[in-house]
């Protein structure tokens, strides 16, 4: 799906520029269609630079020129930043924003005014075009302006549309799993040369087996149990392997991560609260 619509970035940090360069790449929209604002300057300036999108000086300046606002800064900025955008909005412009833990109605609040918002939970992996992402909308988002939101996201992964009671629970799952898999592979890979092999012998071999274990269950669709069980034998090396890792709580180590970044999540919401006052 090709957009018509001109999109603007407030904030190009390391996801912000991921966006512009899978939109770009994808074709999405032209690259005369983005444009970019960052308090770093060097950060637009070097968008333009490779992309050929439009840098602005001013968050006032990009509002003139979008369709579309894309709100791509952390959670604690993000007040200073919709002060900016309070009372300069147009009835029809759809604001996306991906700062973690801030909830619709906060953004609705500190507007000042009802206007299209949809809030996105995306992950690292965009940056190389896997990311995940799910995204909420608030009652002024129709189906065909919230299907352009999943086609931006789309162009650098997959994308989801969910409840908004949801997003914490996302946040602690798909946006921060990325950092809890690679202390998986580094703590493999650790292991690895414990027994003996070489550094990078043993990262080749795990990078490997874990892509070829997740590509089994993508194209198998089996569950995850099942494809357990083909590798574990009566009395084998792997169910020896497994009861190590399940004396040591490693299911439930797991389990507690997610919850605790899912709770963190609801903080930041908390956090950013401060600023209303």
């Amino acid at each position: 799906m090709r957009l018509k619509e001109k999109v603007g970035f407030i904030g190009v940090g390391n996801m912000g520029s991921a966006l512009v360069k899978g939109l770009v790449e994808a074709k999405t929209i032209d690259s005369d269609g983005i444009g970019v604002f960052d308090v770093v300057s060097a950060k637009a300036k070097e968008l333009t630079e490779k992309f050929g999108v439009r840098p602005f000086n001013t968050i006032s300046e990009l509002i003139g020129f979008s369709d579309i606002i894309l709100i791509a800064v952390k959670p604690q900025n993000i007040t200073e930043v919709l002060d900016e955008l309070r009372g300069a909005l147009k009835s029809d412009q759809l604001i996306i924003s991906i700062a973690a833990g801030i909830s619709i109605e906060f953004i609705e609040e500190r507007l000042g005014s009802k206007v299209p918002i949809v809030r996105v939970m995306p992950n690292t992996p965009a940056l190389i075009g896997e990311g995940a992402s799910a995204l909420s909308r608030n009652d002024r988002v129709d189906d065909a302006t919230m299907e352009k939101a999943l086609t931006l996201f789309r162009s650098v992964g997959i994308a989801v549309e969910v409840d908004e009671k949801l997003m914490d629970a996302i946040t602690g799952l798909s946006g921060s799993g990325p950092a809890y898999v690679m202390l998986f592979l580094e703590a493999l890979t650790d292991a690895g040369v414990f027994v003996g092999l070489p550094r990078d012998v043993a990262r080749t071999l795990v990078l490997q087996t874990v892509l070829g274990s997740v590509r089994m269950v993508l194209e198998t669709e089996n569950h995850f149990a099942q494809l357990k069980d083909m590798v574990t034998s009566p009395g084998g090396t792997t169910i020896y392997g497994l009861k190590a890792l399940e004396e040591a709580g490693f299911r439930s180590a797991v389990i507690e991560a997610v919850k605790r970044a899912t709770d963190r999540s609801n903080e930041l919401q908390k956090i950013a609260s401060i600023g209303k006052k």
